[in-house]
């Protein structure tokens, strides 16, 4: 099984991030079912820009928040390579 760290972009252009072992259906429930984030859920629909694959759920998670530290220009110079 494999983590992955993900950013997307939602529909007001701003960017969410979040972790999660199954890249796919996170993004499905971000755009429709219950279970996406409470950020996302007025900011549909979301798109996948950007993702990390870890192979253990602390890496993932220290990923995570070290992304969420970042500006939103660190953010968009991650998703440019």
């Amino acid at each position: 099984m494999f983590y992955y760290v993900y950013i997307v972009r939602c529909a007001d252009e701003t960017l969410y991030t979040g972790y999660t072992n199954d890249i796919e259906k996170r993004v499905e429930a971000h755009n429709g079912g219950k279970a996406g984030a409470k950020y996302t859920k007025s900011r549909r629909p979301v798109t996948l820009v950007y993702f990390e694959k870890f192979s253990t759920k602390s890496e993932a998670m220290r990923r995570e928040a070290a992304i969420k530290k970042c500006s939103r220009v660190q953010k968009m110079a991650l998703m440019k390579g």
